[in-house]
């Protein structure tokens, strides 16, 4: 899920019945498109059980390590690690392809200053696996920005995931893509846009009212080619309630460049 404000925050899960033992939330990147399959391969599928067997895909992810995935801290609805399963290789959330890798997750890290409202920024969160990901061909660790990097406005780059496609909820099975550009710190923080709500330890990206994230597309990767590789330079935090598209408010994702200290810090001491 986006965590939506503006009329704070939606958690619904709209969920079908679905075959595999689980089910997806409603949900598609607006104004995207089927991306091409095996593309984006460090794109997960966080999915949550609420003790009836399946498995709700609840937020997107990304892989970060062979043993951890970084996601939203909004993404954490119970600190029960044993009620969550990640998915990677996956791309259509409806059909068992022989792509997919499943984990169930040992531990979850949640930034110490996360305060449970967007607004205040540090929304990231890292879980680590039971079991360490292997390389099937179908899956890549992630390549980060460069400390405190920021990418410069109109850059346009790339948000994946399975979240809404409208505000009415339609279901897609497939890995949704859309193009999203970079809208600067300097704007996106003026008032007809998200003014204060807007850190620089986040990134706005999209409002022109065409294409944005929605829920369902939270903790997924926002991804940029800068330096000749594609790295995820932002993690899907925020959108306006309602309707996800609205001019002026971009979808806002946290910054990772602000964050690489955190997590190789977790990272290194949790192994």
């Amino acid at each position: 899920m986006i965590r939506l404000v503006a009329l704070l925050s939606c958690f619904g899960l709209i969920c079908s019945s679905e075959p595999f033992n689980y089910k997806v939330n409603n949900g598609r990147v607006i104004g995207g498109s089927d991306a091409t399959p095996n593309t984006w391969k460090w794109q997960v599928s966080l999915q949550l059980s609420y003790g009836d067997g399946t498995f709700n895909h609840i937020c997107g992810g990304s892989i970060v390590d062979s043993s951890y995935i970084m996601t939203a801290a909004h993404c954490i609805l119970s600190s029960d690690a044993s009620q969550y399963r990640v998915v990677v290789g996956e791309y259509s959330l409806f059909e068992y392809e022989g792509s997919e890798l499943f984990s169930s997750v040992e531990a979850i890290f949640v930034h110490p200053d996360w305060s449970g409202n967007v607004a205040h920024g540090n929304d990231i969160a890292l879980m680590k696996l039971a079991k360490p990901i292997y390389d099937n061909g179908h899956v890549e660790i992630a390549n980060l920005p460069y400390p405190n990097q920021m990418l410069p406005h109109g850059f346009t780059c790339y948000i994946t995931g399975w979240g809404l496609m409208d505000y009415i909820g339609s279901v897609p099975d497939k890995l949704q893509e859309a193009p999203l550009g970079v809208v600067e710190h300097a704007v996106c923080s003026q008032p007809e846009w998200w003014g204060s709500l807007a850190q620089k330890t986040m990134v706005c990206a999209g409002g022109d009212g065409v294409t944005s994230g929605c829920q369902g597309d939270s903790g997924g990767p926002l991804n940029c080619l800068t330096d000749g590789v594609w790295r995820v330079h932002g993690v899907v935090s925020y959108g306006p309630a309602y309707q996800c598209n609205l001019p002026f408010k971009p979808t806002v994702f946290t910054r990772v460049s602000s964050f690489l200290d955190w997590m190789y810090s977790v990272m290194d001491q949790a192994n």
